[in-house]
């Protein structure tokens, strides 16, 4: 397929799509799905008018997750309600530390032991397929700003923070393949790759997110300055970031945290601006108070959220179309199916029973958080950093494909099944 060719595809699918976006609204499957059926009819299976190669393309593979993931992990964080407390947050991050952890040893157990895996190739293997993906799951994620549902806040939280809590034990596994350095006995990997990648990810995010939240509110209520905020937020995405990487922190925990602070600092602003327009008198200036606006004040995180999850949407197709051009029909070995499978119906409900063991969640809740542990963009990205980074060309085959049954099978097996299930789980709660 030349150029020509290229933009007659991609732009006749996005107009199929939007022409004929209510139908698939009304069927009981994901927009995802359509994507991997164009992808693999279009790529090596059954047409092969053209192929990807991960292995080949790793760099550009590795910069398009990145970015994705940036981006999804920023809208996530905005939807996250108001205020942060410790009973609502409980259940999510208990499922992006312990259950994490015990997602990661088991399919490391299983690489080791069935697949016949080296260790640190088995951990690498199960880091990268253990965190829920915040890209591909928006249809059990939260659908706006402070959404009051338990379900999908408590999985939209843990794909926020999973994604930074896996990284640990990615570098680990490199670590034991020899290309990561983590120290005698693991030291310098506990100290440097979890304890402090962990928290200065957390405090660089919160204090960006604290701060541009209060400059952007003080620039539009006092000084009557209007913003752009699709610029502010990827603005926001791309400092967080970058000063993590600076500073070897985990940059995807950073930049949910900055969306989460900035949501919490702009809500307490508006809420002081609501109590003020309520009660004059609360105004000790009376210029202020004479020329006090009774217009909800703007905030950066609701403004810039529509344009995140439009390039959100974006790099969705772009992806998925990638993810059916790398495969092939032997892709489909027993070695790969095997594993997704062990992955959805052994290690997540597991590791997801054992890490709420003591939270007080209902078993439905805990049933569907079981099933709902959708794979995707991070994965990939997480496999493309190892490659780039020196996995030998041989393991790095295995992982590719691997991996990439396992992201098609999430969006196969969950996509059929999240529109009845959890529209079943609505009604219950009605």
């Amino acid at each position: 397929m030349n150029n020509a060719h290229w933009f007659l595809f991609i732009g006749g699918l996005l107009l199929f799509m939007g022409l004929t976006s209510w139908t698939w609204r009304r069927l009981p499957i994901t927009t995802a799905i359509i994507y991997l059926a164009v992808g693999l009819t279009v790529g090596p299976t059954f047409l092969n008018l053209f192929h990807f190669n991960p292995l080949r393309q790793s760099a550009l593979l590795e910069v398009l997750t990145e970015v994705a993931v940036l981006i999804s992990l920023f809208s996530a964080g905005v939807k996250m309600p108001v205020p942060v407390t410790f009973s609502r947050w409980r259940t999510p991050v208990l499922l992006a530390s312990a259950s994490m952890m015990v997602t990661v040893g088991l399919v490391a157990a299983f690489s080791y032991f069935v697949l016949r895996l080296p260790l640190g190739a088995s951990i690498l293997l199960g880091a990268i397929v253990s965190p829920t993906d915040p890209v591909l799951a928006t249809d059990v994620q939260s659908r706006r700003p402070g959404d009051p549902d338990r379900l999908r806040f408590t999985l939209t939280c843990e794909a926020g923070m999973n994604d930074g809590s896996a990284f640990p034990f990615v570098v680990l596994g490199m670590g034991l393949l020899g290309l990561h350095e983590i120290g005698n006995l693991g030291l310098r990997w506990a100290l440097v790759d979890v304890v402090w990648a962990t928290s200065a990810g957390i405090l660089i995010g919160v204090a960006a997110g604290v701060g541009l939240g209060r400059l952007g509110c003080l620039l539009r209520k006092k000084y009557q300055h209007g913003l752009l905020d699709d610029f502010l937020s990827l603005g926001l995405i791309g400092i967080v970031y970058g000063l993590s990487v600076l500073f070897n922190a985990w940059g995807f925990l950073a930049v949910f945290f900055a969306a989460v602070a900035l949501r919490q600092t702009e809500f307490k602003f508006a809420r002081a601006d609501e109590l003020a327009a309520d009660s004059p008198s609360l105004i000790k200036d009376p210029e202020s108070a004479a020329n006090h606006d009774s217009e909800p004040l703007p905030l950066v995180s609701t403004g810039s959220l529509i344009f995140n999850e439009h390039l959100e949407r974006l790099s969705e197709v772009v992806l998925i179309l990638l993810i059916g051009g790398t495969l092939f029909v032997n892709s489909w070995s027993w070695r790969s199916v095997g594993l997704a499978l062990f992955l959805f119906f052994v290690a997540r409900p597991v590791s997801v029973l054992v890490g709420l063991a003591a939270a007080r969640t209902t078993w439905r809740m805990r049933g569907l958080a079981g099933w709902f542990g959708v794979r995707g963009i991070g994965s990939l990205y997480y496999l493309m950093y190892a490659i780039e980074r020196g996995l030998p060309d041989d393991l790095a085959l295995e992982l590719i494909h691997l991996t990439l049954i396992v992201v098609a099978l999430s969006i196969l097996l969950h996509g059929l099944t999240v529109k009845p299930l959890m529209a079943n789980f609505w009604r219950r709660n009605i």
